[in-house]
Parts: C-alpha cells; sequence; structure tokens
C-alpha cells in the first residue's frame, strides 16, 4: 500500500514530461526502511546519496530536508518504507547536463510488506543478464535499473524469491535488488563494488557488524563456481535486512540459516531496535 507522495515537498503524483529523470534515468534513488516514524540508517543513506550526486555533478539537497519530508511523507503510516528519488530536474532535450539544474525531489512512503521467508531459507537462481562495466557509476543508486528489470523477468515461479547477477566477464556481484554475502572455512566473502552493481547501505552495516564480532572477512572477486562451496549463502537488503538462502537452484542446497548467518541476523535485529 502506498502511502504519501510528495514532490518537491507537495502531495503530488506527478512530475513534468521534462525531467530528466524521465527522459534520461538521470538521477539516484534511495529505498529505505522504516520504524516508529523514522527511517532506519538514515545518515548512511544520506552519505551514498551525497557521494552519488558529486559523481554525477548534481547539487544535493539538504539532508535535513530529505528528513523532514520523509517524517511527513511516513505520518499516519509507522513502520514500512520510505523512497527517495533525486532527478537533475527538468531541462531541455539534449543529454548534456545543464549548468544550473532545479533538481527534483520524490519522496514516497509504503506500508510493510509481508514476509514470506521459509525457516529453511529463500531460493534463488542465477540470472542470465549482465551486468555491464562501468566504474563511474559502480556502487551508485542510480535509475537506470534496466539490467535489474530484464533480470527479474526471467522467472515467474513464485517459490524463487531473487536472480543472482554476474558482470559481463563472469564475476559474482549482486542479486537484482540485494548485496550478497558467501560464508566459507568461517570467512565472509562478498563481491568486489568496483565497476558494476550497488553497494548496499546493509552491506556496508553487515561488514561493520563483521568487524564487530571478529568475524574476518574479505572483499574479493567471486565467481558462480564460488557457490558450490560455500557453507552459506545470504542476501541483504536495506529493507529486508539479512536473508538467508536455502537452495540456489541447480548448484547446491544450504542449511539455512547458518551459524554465522544467524549471528549476522540477530545482531542487525538488536541494532535496528527491532
Amino acid at each position: 500500500m502506498i502511502g504519501r507522495r510528495l514532490v518537491n515537498g507537495v502531495e503530488a503524483s506527478a512530475i513534468s514530461v521534462d525531467d530528466r529523470g524521465l527522459q534520461y534515468g538521470d538521477g539516484l534513488f534511495e529505498t529505505m526502511a522504516a520504524q516508529n516514524g523514522r527511517v532506519r540508517n538514515f545518515a548512511r543513506h544520506m552519505e551514498r546519496l551525497a557521494e552519488g550526486c558529486r559523481r554525477l555533478g548534481m547539487p544535493m539537497p539538504p539532508a535535513d530536508l530529505f528528513e523532514l519530508e520523509c517524517e511527513r511523507a511516513l505520518e499516519g503510516l509507522g513502520a514500512g518504507s520510505v523512497k527517495i528519488m533525486l532527478t537533475r530536474g527538468p531541462g531541455p532535450r539534449s543529454y548534456r547536463p545543464p549548468a544550473h539544474p532545479t533538481v527534483t525531489r520524490i519522496v514516497v512512503s509504503s506500508a510493510p510488506k509481508p514476509r514470506n521467508d521459509p525457516d529453511t531459507g529463500i531460493v534463488v537462481r542465477l540470472c542470465e543478464t549482465p551486468l555491464g562495466l562501468n566504474p563511474r557509476l559502480a556502487g551508485l543508486k542510480h535509475l537506470n535499473r534496466l539490467e535489474q528489470v530484464l533480470a527479474s523477468a526471467e522467472w515467474s515461479d513464485p517459490a524463487i524469491a531473487e536472480g543472482l547477477m554476474s558482470s559481463v566477464d563472469g564475476r559474482l556481484v549482486c542479486a537484482t535488488a540485494a548485496n550478497m554475502f558467501l560464508v566459507r572455512d568461517g570467512r565472509l566473502l562478498t563481491p568486489d563494488i568496483r565497476d558494476c552493481g550497488v553497494a548496499g547501505v546493509m552491506r556496508g552495516i553487515v561488514l561493520a557488524a563483521a568487524q564487530e564480532l571478529s568475524l574476518p572477512a574479505e572483499i574479493r572477486d567471486l565467481r558462480p563456481a564460488d557457490l558450490a562451496d560455500a557453507e552459506e549463502v545470504f542476501l541483504t537488503n536495506a529493507i529486508t535486512g539479512v536473508r538467508p538462502v536455502g537452495e540456489i537452484v541447480g548448484i547446491r542446497r544450504y542449511v539455512a540459516p547458518g551459524a554465522v548467518t544467524r549471528k549476522l541476523m540477530e545482531w542487525t535485529t538488536r541494532a535496528a531496535g527491532a
């Protein structure tokens, strides 16, 4: 259920057809979990948004303005999620960005979705759609999500919760809407987000948790073959948190959640105040 929609601080459900976010996908977004009318990990989301603005050459609105608009969007809802979209705003038809853009702020709140993760972990599959390489965009949540759209269209089985995506050169990178972690010999492994993929907020939180819990962790290149050797696999997302994987179709089934995954699930749940 959609809560409230704000466009530049005003209740609205439409933007200009000249907006560069619509015309070219020229913008960024953040999807954030909310509890008791407040956004979780707000500062981390604003840090990534600010880095995206810096790299795209867009002005960044004040973080406290976004915080106020998120609180307004959550009024009467309490818990759920908030999605921020920030575009370069309206402009003439040209790929060249305007020298002095007037950015468009969009804030949309939604009620929480019911969770139906089985006790044995979720089922995921490998996707055929690859991720292109572009270091200038790697790590950002930019509005161009067509690779994820095509990957998500590859299956219709409701039992499959997510798809794992690789780069064009065959490296595991992420799921369509999550980061991934493997556990091998008690060591936490996660793909390097250097030339494609999103550096998720929950990914950063899990890496910080691993350090606090004295769990050895490594950011490195991984291949699909590494999935068969992993003892545990889990996905991370700012909304769904840590989700243990119970099966990767055609590759392996896992005991889920494993000991390391469970420890991180408990840590992140406590940190969220849930």
